[in-house]
This record gives C-alpha cells, sequence and structure tokens, in this order.
C-alpha cells in the first residue's frame, strides 16, 4: 500500500511537471508524450491488477503458512514493481529534459559554460529524484570494469613481449623498442562496442639506434599549420664520445667487418633513408613469430599474427578458456618530449606512401582522462556516459570520436564532481544537449588546438597554443545536405538512446521478477 502510494505521488509529480513544460513543446512532441504516457498507463495498470490478484487472501485454500509465505513474495513483487515504475518515470523525464533544452539552446557559441535548470521545484521531489536516478544508473548494464581489467591483462602481457624483443635487437642497429602505451578507448576505460568486440590498441615508441637519428620533415604547404603529415629521415651521427670507442660513422677498417655484417635500420627499415611504416610493421611481425616462446606467458595462450594490416601488427591471443583478445600494436616516433607522436597512418588511406607517418594525439587523450580519472567521483560514469553515447550510432555518420570530443570538452570545462550517479541522466542530457548545438552550428573546436584550460599533466609542442582552433565539423559547413542529413540522424541517435535506456529498464524488471 505504501508502495502505491509513493508511485502514485511521483505519477502526479511527472504530471504537474509536464504540464508547465506543455507550452515549450510543439504539437507532435506533445502528441508522441501523450500517447507514450497512455501505453506507460496501460501497463501500470495491469502491473497493479497482477499486484492486488497476488495479495488476495485465500483462507479457504490455503494454510496460514503459505498464506504468508504469498503475502512476503507480494511485497518483493511491489517493491520491483515501484523500482522499474521509478525508472520508467525518469526516462520520460529525461526525454523531456532533452527537448526543452533543445529549444533553448544557446545560439551564440556552443563552447561556453552553460547551467542546467534544476527538474525538481521542492525538497521532496529533489529527494524522489535523487532516489530514482541512483536506482536507474545501478540497473543499466555497463561493461566498463570488465573492459578495464581486461586491458590490464593486455598490457602485462605487450611488457613481457616488448622486453623479450629488446633483448633480441640488443646488438643490433635497428630501432630501440621503448615500453608499449595502452591508447584508445579500451584503455581509456570505455568503448562504442561490446567487451567481446574491443580491439586493444597499443603504441609502441621507436628511438633510433646508437649512431643514428630520426630527422622529421613536415609536409604539405608551409602555411598549413599544424602539417598533419611528415617523413622521418634516418640520418648516420656521431657517437664516438657515447661509445667510448668509434662510432658507426668513423668506424676503423678492423671494425668495418663487424659492422657491415650487423642489421641495419637503413638497409632492412627504410625507403631512401626515409622510415618506412610497411616495412617496420612486416619487420615486427616477423619478430614476435620467432620470438614469441620466449614470453612467460607463451603457454596460457596461442598466439596468431593476422594478415590484415599493412600499416600495424594485429595478434590473435587464445587462452586455455577459449577467451579471445585481439591486439593492435602501432608504432611511434615522439616529437620532442611531447605527448605527439608521429604514427602509422590509419588502414583507410590506402593512397599514403608507406614513407608517411601521421600525427597521433592518442597518448595525449589517453594522459588526459587518467588526469580526469583521478578527480571524477567513484564509478567512473562520464565513462559509462560515453560508453551509452557512442554505442548508438551505428548507421549514422557521427563518429565516436566526435561524441568523445563533446565529452572531454565537458570534463574540461565542467566541475568534475558532476560526473556521479545521482546525476547521471543529466549528464546524458548534457552530452546531447552540446552534440545537437555543435551540429546545428555546424563547428566542433579540436580538444588540443588554443585550449587555454589544457591541464598541466599533458605535454603538448608549444606552438599548439597559437594554432587556430580546428572545427571537426568543416565538411557540414562545406555540404549543406550533409548537414541536414546530420540534424536528421540526430533525432535517431536520441531515438535509439532513449530506446536503449527503457530496455535496459524493462531487462532489469525480468530479471528481477525471475528472481523472485
Amino acid at each position: 500500500m505504501a508502495a502505491t502510494k509513493f508511485l502514485a505521488l511521483l505519477l502526479q509529480g511527472l504530471i504537474l511537471f509536464s504540464a508547465k513544460v506543455h507550452e515549450k513543446l510543439d504539437e507532435a512532441t506533445w502528441k508522441r508524450m501523450e500517447e507514450h504516457d497512455k501505453e506507460m498507463n496501460q501497463e501500470m495498470t495491469h502491473l497493479m491488477e497482477e499486484m492486488d490478484r497476488r495479495s488476495r487472501p485465500q483462507w479457504n485454500l490455503v494454510p496460514m503458512v503459505l498464506q504468508q509465505m504469498a503475502q512476503e513474495q507480494s511485497n518483493m513483487t511491489q517493491r520491483a514493481v515501484l523500482f522499474a515504475a521509478i525508472a520508467g518515470v525518469l526516462v520520460l523525464l529525461f526525454w523531456l529534459c532533452l527537448r526543452i533544452r533543445k529549444r533553448h539552446c544557446e545560439e551564440d557559441s556552443v563552447h561556453r559554460m552553460y547551467e542546467i535548470s534544476d527538474i525538481s521545484t521542492d525538497e521532496e521531489d529533489e529527494e524522489e529524484k535523487d532516489v530514482g536516478d541512483r536506482i536507474f544508473a545501478r540497473r543499466i548494464q555497463w561493461p566498463v570494469q570488465k573492459m578495464i581489467s581486461r586491458s590490464q591483462v593486455v598490457k602485462e602481457l605487450m611488457d613481457d613481449l616488448v622486453q623479450v624483443l629488446r633483448l633480441r635487437l640488443s646488438n643490433t642497429f635497428l630501432p630501440k623498442l621503448q615500453p608499449a602505451i595502452g591508447v584508445g578507448s579500451s584503455f581509456e576505460g570505455w568503448s562504442p562496442y561490446e567487451v567481446n568486440d574491443v580491439i586493444y590498441h597499443l603504441l609502441v615508441p621507436l628511438k633510433p639506434p646508437i649512431g643514428h637519428k630520426f630527422c622529421l620533415q613536415p609536409l604539405g604547404s608551409r602555411w598549413q599549420r599544424p602539417a598533419r603529415d611528415s617523413r622521418i629521415r634516418v640520418e648516420l651521427e656521431c657517437s664516438c664520445e657515447r661509445q667510448n670507442r668509434l662510432c658507426l660513422l668513423h668506424h676503423s677498417r678492423r671494425q668495418g667487418r663487424r659492422i657491415r655484417k650487423a642489421p641495419k635500420i637503413l638497409d632492412i627499415l627504410c625507403t631512401h633513408s626515409y622510415l618506412d611504416v610497411e616495412k617496420v610493421a612486416d619487420w615486427f611481425k616477423d619478430l614476435v613469430k620467432k620470438s614469441w616462446k620466449e614470453v612467460p606467458q607463451a603457454h596460457h595462450y596461442k598466439m596468431k599474427v593476422l594478415p590484415y594490416s599493412h600499416n600495424s601488427c594485429l595478434l590473435q591471443l587464445k587462452s586455455a578458456s577459449r577467451s579471445t583478445f585481439i591486439l593492435e600494436i602501432l608504432f611511434g616516433v615522439q616529437q620532442g618530449d611531447s605527448d605527439i607522436f608521429l604514427s602509422s597512418p590509419p588502414e583507410a588511406d590506402t593512397n599514403t606512401e608507406s614513407t608517411v607517418w601521421t600525427m597521433s594525439y592518442l597518448v595525449a587523450e589517453g594522459k588526459f582522462f587518467s588526469h580526469i580519472a583521478k578527480q571524477v567521483p567513484c564509478g567512473s560514469y562520464h565513462l559509462k556516459c560515453l560508453h551509452l553515447c557512442t554505442s548508438v550510432l551505428e548507421g549514422t555518420d557521427i563518429s565516436p570520436y566526435i561524441i568523445k570530443t563533446v565529452v572531454m570538452h565537458l570534463l574540461n570545462t565542467k566541475p568534475v564532481s558532476g560526473w556521479c550517479k545521482r546525476d547521471c541522466i543529466m549528464r546524458l542530457a548534457d552530452i546531447t544537449r552540446y552534440l545537437h548545438c555543435c551540429l546545428e552550428q555546424k563547428k566542433l573546436n579540436f580538444f588540443f588546438y588554443g585550449n587555454t584550460e589544457m591541464p598541466r599533466e599533458i605535454i603538448l609542442p608549444p606552438a599548439f597554443q597559437t594554432y587556430e582552433p580546428h572545427n571537426l565539423l568543416q565538411h557540414l559547413v562545406q555540404n549543406p545536405a550533409a548537414h541536414t542529413e546530420a540534424l536528421r540522424q540526430f533525432e535517431e541517435i536520441q531515438d535509439k538512446l532513449m530506446t536503449r535506456l527503457y530496455q535496459g529498464v524493462l531487462n532489469s524488471r525480468r530479471a528481477s521478477t525471475a528472481m523472485q
């Protein structure tokens, strides 16, 4: 009875709230809300009749002990229905919040700070919202923790592999392999995919061997800042003082025979003195095949080098329990002491020459998420929101990187204390609102150029501060048809997100019923 009364009060508050915002919504939106409300009322009526039927006493048929057990089961059913109903109401509130905020999007700039108006108007409403948000956040499935755990296993295995390869290369004039860096969404703690479909990306930095140096040669016009692509020229340099003996450049005749036999980077990994990314990838794959048995975990995993990539090394690892990991190993050359690397270009760039390396921000992005992880409340709800928003992008032209950039801007400009369980729905509304404003104005600034709020932990080339912000949505400015389609796809994404949230509530209710 108490549960029913509480639910009735909560629904009454929702109706009052709906009445207040009715004048702010168009006729079509209000019609959809009325249809949705009618469906919820029918379902709730059915649930209440079922509760009443189960709780009706059966004095003539059931002994006293069985009657007590039936009453306990009825109480449990009422609690499950209450939790599911609260979560369903919250989904509707979230939908209303999106619609209202879409109508009030700032037209002057999508990047300034904005305040979220409170939904609740008194202490009682605020308490009900807090309880409901916590139930909702707890009952939606998030794969974040499992993904982080598997990433740690992959990183430890990769560290051992690199250590074995470094010993094998110790007496050669080939690149010095540095410890692998976990990059991309799988190591940041989120992914647009399910855990079993995740590819774990790792960047292996390359240092020049003794007696050599890497010289970066940017490509493109001198007015293009910064250059997206570069070549890496390999040159000999004097290292006599460091080696305490004649170096490769000044070797004696006695040393010449030994040096000529030693594998050298210019002969094996270069094309016309430029480091060749495809040759580096093939060389690394061959090293892994020859050295895998020396890795301590080799008896736990069956390793296979996949042939699907020319610019990277794809490894498939199968454990004894038939768990499968896919690792993509990229290669990079660091720009000075910064967190920016020249790395293997994407496989999609099929027309790019194999001596061209592309600027990568993956390491800097990973450091940003590590910095945020130290400040947000426990639970990593910023990553959970990011996963949920990117998981509904399939079939659209809006990439996960666009959503990731939106979230990075929000994390860098709004108090991180708001990314918690009780405000989970509000943060999802923030992300969709920001994205919609960006799509309407056809502008989303790249995170690392001209950003004066960059955390000190992230080391960028000094020139990055002076670069003009790069618009990730520039293609919408140049193509009006693509802009119209992007706005249509946003509505589709928003509907998918609502369906995903509501489906999570229904699954939770079924699970609760099955447990009883």
